[in-house]
């Protein structure tokens, strides 16, 4: 499938749908652009505004350059892929995705990863460590899921839902990462913070013990930094000025 040749739906859909069609991908183009990519076996889904319960997920087959407004595809939790797609999803995706968006309705953005340092602390027994400051910033916000192998059957829904609770950023065992969010600068800066949080820890235990601040430490630096992703004005600012890079470094997503 060539991203390009995908049809622009812009005049078939309202225009709440079309802006959330543009700011999903870019955040495929973030990832692509990160390296945090895994050819097209993660994904991204947004909820569509409105009174409906529908979101948009990426086509399967399609590599996250690719991936543009017109192309995202829009599915029910049931998974009836909707006008106007014309594509079809991955089922493991859309087992995950699902389950949030039906479970947690303050959650727009899920963003599930499969990066080499969210991996490989998704592997360790202790999981994110208070080691850094970028990992205190979202150590509170952490949540764990067991693996259950490739997320294809429905009944593990109630598990990862259970085990996500209120928070916003989880650590699939043995899997991968993920973060929600009620804007897509929310789920994009708490992923930002946990995958790079993940790549310093990876690089610190390559030398030597390590340095583990204490709990009245992790609260306070999480405390600090929690308007990061909670501040309505510096959610718009902060995904404006990130839009411009992705104009800039991958046009093209938003047509």
């Amino acid at each position: 499938m060539d991203g390009q040749s995908a049809p622009n739906v812009k005049d078939l859909v309202s225009a709440e749908e079309w802006k959330a069609r543009c700011d999903l991908a870019a955040l495929y183009r973030l990832v692509y652009m990160h390296g945090w990519d895994d050819l097209f076996f993660t994904h991204i889904s947004m909820r569509v505004p409105g009174p409906e319960e529908h979101f948009l997920l990426n086509p399967f087959g399609l590599l996250y350059e690719d991936v543009t407004a017109s192309n995202l595809v829009k599915v029910d939790l049931e998974g009836n892929v909707l006008p106007p797609s014309t594509y079809g999803i991955n089922p493991a995706g859309f087992t995950i995705h699902s389950a949030i968006h039906a479970a947690r309705p303050d959650v727009k953005v899920a963003l599930h990863l499969h990066s080499d340092a969210g991996v490989a602390v998704a592997a360790q027994k202790r999981g994110l460590l208070p080691v850094s400051q970028l990992a205190m910033n979202v150590y509170n916000d952490v949540s764990y899921h067991d693996y259950e192998g490739i997320a294809l059957e429905a009944d593990e829904k109630v598990r990862l839902v259970a085990d996500l609770g209120d928070k916003n950023l989880m650590i699939l065992n043995n899997h991968g990462t993920l973060s929600v969010g009620d804007h897509p600068f929310s789920a994009y800066v708490r992923i930002y913070l946990l995958e790079r949080a993940c790549k310093i820890q990876v690089m610190a235990q390559a030398g030597g013990e390590l340095i583990e601040c204490d709990q009245a430490m992790q609260d306070r630096v999480f405390g600090q930094s929690a308007e990061i992703s909670t501040n309505d004005l510096f959610k718009e600012i902060g995904w404006a000025a990130i839009l411009d890079r992705v104009r800039r470094q991958s046009p093209g997503f938003d047509v």
